[in-house]
């Protein structure tokens, strides 16, 4: 028997989806074949990013119901499970009991994402009794921190611990990832240590993650609060209810009734513009909006029009999905269907999509409480529309339409579709746009904080253009606004950057990443001279080594490779196919593939063992596109 030594970095989500590829189709290894799968990640099986250790008050931003690692039916969703678990509802809380208090678990619920973290590690712990003979699994709960090509076309994956797993096959899965600092950031770490001995309550957070973090916010101090998308309703929701506040009523109804521990938050953000609520499900938990114009089909038509295969996303494809979204807006007006044939975007559904796009076009603010008005007035009007429902509201309909034809939008932009310069334009400027109004938080959250704002807990810092500067004298951040009427000036004890880092390989702070382009074995995706994240893969999931060829033997899948791909993040959808499941399925079959082409001998010295470089240098192979191991 030959034991192919197989590793997954990274076991969250999308580790967790390879090892049930690798249980789905191991039986299809050539005979006399056996896989022994290294598990490497120091955190619990299938967690990830969603650890089942985090406050209860943070939630998912998917209904559960729509949520599943079974996306293709031979498992339960996220609220199956929680339901069969033995969950029940409690006001906003959730826990398993052994009788019928509290209510049942709504499919329309956004659950606890710690339950989440429990869902992935049963999903785990299943897969691993699902695992066929043949399969052994060796876990280490430890981080990976080199790989080093060995003799064979096999590698050394280095531990931080000290120890060496050399295998056959590489699955590269790490997910979200923490940036190197900035000039912006060491400039702000600065001023804080700087000027702490004026104003005891002086900090700086370029990230809110793990939220503990935020503890060291002091009571009865200001902080102010980068972003207004999920991150930052993370940020509001630890610093108010994970102060011991608590929100009461439902609806336009809630208020807040702080505890007196919360410190006073300021939010801004470059154009200070809220995320729109998710709308009322009224889909059900597989249902989404048939394209008729904006499709993939569409889209590669398109692209035979052009010399060079590339769109642009303004010229060529933002028509397409503006004229999709005016026909989901017709058909909800209307309230009946719309034959599509001869339908063309009116006048009115075109000024009607441009303001949901862009609702600061030609507004103006003469001060900063203009600008709070048009802003809670705005909140309350697309909580108004999310009530209705993603089917009655024209509103959320059209919303929507850009979360149900993301097959065409991963058409238009994936491995290079795009024009470099149209790419960089969507990246900056569609891609916030589109998480602006279609992937925002659950109504609930925009409602509690409107009940915030009027609790005075929490209030806008300024308003479009505001911008932050160090106040030295003060020692305090402050946060600039010029209107006609005058400069709004709001100071903050505290800063926090509330948002997420994109990937980009050179500025991720991970050892792993450092060693992987040091050593020429991945390279930066790039589109001409677009950088827009990630690393650069084949359609497979092979990472491309520094002189261009696939790497033989690794795949990348999820986060680490936003930019030739696009949207990685999401989690399976209950019933319905997924590119988070293709992708796992297509690597999988690649390294199946491979495996009848090895030798017989592959596997055999494959022990984890202490860290020899001396080893590893002695077996690295002369000829390999990447620099030898130091």
């Amino acid at each position: 028997m030959t034991a192919l030594q197989v590793a997954v970095v990274g076991v969250g989500p999308r580790g967790l989806s390879v090892l049930q590829k690798i249980a789905e189709l191991a039986g299809r290894l050539p005979d006399g074949h056996t896989l022994d799968v290294h598990l490497i990640d120091p955190g619990d099986g299938g967690q990830g990013a969603h650890s089942a250790r985090q406050p209860a008050h943070l939630l998912t931003n998917t209904v559960a119901s729509q949520v599943s690692m079974f996306a293709e039916g031979s498992g339960p969703s996220f609220t199956e499970w929680a339901a069969a678990a033995g969950y029940r509802a409690f006001d906003s809380t959730y826990h398993p009991t052994g009788d019928d208090s509290g209510a049942p678990v709504d499919e329309h619920a956004y659950l606890p994402r710690r339950l989440l973290g429990s869902y992935l590690s049963w999903v785990f712990d299943r897969t691993l009794g699902s695992l066929p003979d043949g399969v052994r699994v060796v876990q280490h709960r430890d981080r990976a921190v080199d790989v080093a090509p060995v003799v064979g076309d096999r590698y050394a994956v280095r531990l931080a611990g000290g120890f060496t797993v050399v295998v056959d096959y590489l699955f590269l899965t790490t997910g979200h990832c923490e940036r190197v600092p900035t000039g912006e950031d060491r400039a702000h770490a600065e001023f804080a240590r700087e000027h702490a001995d004026r104003n005891p309550h002086l900090a700086y957070f370029p990230t809110p993650y793990p939220v503990e973090l935020l503890q060291r916010i002091a009571p009865g101090s200001t902080v102010a609060v980068q972003g207004f998308g999920l991150t930052a309703h993370d940020v509001i929701s630890e610093l108010t209810a994970g102060r011991g506040g608590t929100f009461h009523g439902i609806g336009p109804d809630t208020e807040y009734r702080p505890s007196g521990r919360e410190p006073r938050v300021l939010l801004f953000s470059r154009q200070c513009l809220p995320f729109s609520a998710r709308g009322v499900n009224q889909k059900g938990v597989t249902g989404g909006h048939r394209a008729h114009f904006f499709t993939p089909e569409a889209v590669r038509a398109l692209r035979r029009l052009r010399p060079d295969g590339k769109l642009d996303f303004v010229e060529d494809v933002l028509p397409l999905l503006v004229k999709e979204m005016g026909y989901a807006y017709r058909v909800a007006w209307e309230g009946r269907s719309v034959p599509p044939e001869g339908y063309e975007l009116s006048p009115d559904e075109r000024r009607i999509v441009e303001r949901l796009l862009h609702p600061l076009d030609g507004a103006e603010f003469t001060d900063q409480a203009a600008f709070r008005r048009f802003f809670t007035d705005h909140v309350a009007e697309d909580l108004a529309q999310a009530e209705l429902g993603n089917l009655t509201s024209p509103v959320k309909a059209a919303t929507d339409v850009i979360r149900d034809t993301r097959a065409a939008l991963r058409e238009a932009v994936e491995f290079g579709g795009l024009t470099p310069a149209s790419h960089h334009v969507f990246n900056t400027v569609y891609v916030p746009l589109m998480n602006r109004v279609s992937f925002g938080p659950p109504r609930h959250r925009n409602h509690q904080l409107l009940a915030l704002m009027r609790a005075g807990v929490v209030d806008l810092a300024g308003g479009p253009g505001g911008r932050l500067v160090p106040d030295r004298e003060q020692g305090r951040y402050t946060i600039r606004t010029d209107y006609p009427g005058g400069t709004e000036v709001r100071h903050a004890d505290a800063l926090v950057i509330a948002r997420l880092d994109a990937f980009h390989p050179e500025r991720d702070r991970s050892p792993l990443t450092a060693a992987l382009l040091a050593r020429g074995l991945v390279r930066p995706y790039r589109n001409g001279d677009c950088v827009p994240g990630g690393i650069d893969i084949d359609e497979t999931g092979r990472p491309f080594t520094v002189r261009g060829t696939p790497l033989r033997g690794v795949w990348a899948v999820g986060y680490l490779v936003e930019g030739p791909r696009f949207y990685t993040h999401a989690l399976p959808r209950h019933g319905i196919a997924s590119q988070f499941v293709r992708d796992a399925d297509a690597a999988v079959r690649d390294m199946v593939a491979d495996a009848r082409h090895r030798p017989r001998t592959a596997g055999a010295d494959a022990l984890t063992h202490p860290y020899d470089s001396a080893r590893e240098a002695e077996h690295a192979g002369a000829d390999r596109t990447t620099v030898s191991v130091p």
